[in-house]
């Protein structure tokens, strides 16, 4: 989108103060003039050039080189986006965005008013608020671990937990042991200590047991008949 900038007696005017306090994150990131505010700003130079002192011919054709050099660096960086988002086409992606984080695979790229967004999952997703490309097999590792998280998450602290956490317990550590070497080390070190403690002060709650029960003792075996019991018979 171009960044008209408005002359006004010979002058740039800032209107920046009249702007909307609601602009986009892709509004604030761009910064600059691009090639149309420069060759406004070039007319408006001739313009309002002193007819004593005209511009100098050399300084009017150095500032056409600079403007079409500008026009194709931008031109370029346009199609590395292009480029670049069409790639992205069926990969996996983690996006930061202004609601939090998004993750998933792109299935398709769309442009819309000179904007490139991508499509991940049920949501369209701003080229800008991309963070991360990974394969399978980190994608897979990273949601395990945020799964893995989140489960910890929601358990008590060590000083807290009761017989009846039990089973979410054991739970976080099966899935935890489900994992292979490289999925566990996307697991935090925090959310493993975590884990280790409330293991532990659960052991020390139901003694043993893993629930709280006594433990069975073993039935003593049976007397052998006696003779006589025999002979009676």
């Amino acid at each position: 989108m171009a960044l008209l900038v408005p002359i006004e007696n010979g002058k740039v005017k800032d209107n920046s103060a009249a702007s909307s306090s609601s602009s986009t994150k892709k509004e604030e990131k761009k910064s600059g003039l691009d090639k149309e505010a420069f060759l406004q700003l070039l007319v408006a130079q001739m313009q309002y050039q002193d007819p004593l002192e005209p511009m100098d011919n050399t300084e009017y054709v150095a500032q056409l080189a600079t403007f079409s050099q500008l026009e194709a660096i931008q031109n370029m960086t346009d199609r590395v986006s292009y480029g670049m988002a069409n790639d992205l086409v069926g990969k996996y992606v983690i996006l930061n965005t202004a609601n939090g984080n998004a993750s998933g695979k792109v299935d398709y790229v769309m442009y819309e008013n000179g904007e490139i967004y991508l499509a991940v999952g049920d949501g369209l997703f701003s080229l800008d608020d991309l963070d991360t490309v990974a394969d399978a097999d980190y994608f897979e590792a990273f949601q395990m671990a945020n799964a893995f998280a989140n489960m910890i998450a929601r358990l008590p602290s060590p000083s807290k937990v009761t017989a009846a956490d039990a089973a979410a317990i054991e739970n976080a550590r099966k899935v935890y042991d489900s994992m292979n070497a490289y999925q566990q080390g996307f697991v935090s070190v925090e959310d493993l200590k975590k884990l280790e403690e409330l293991e532990k002060k659960l052991k020390e709650i139901t003694g043993g047991s893993g629930e709280g029960d006594e433990t069975t003792k073993p039935e003593e075996p049976s007397k052998p008949e006696d003779d006589s019991d025999l002979e009676d018979g």
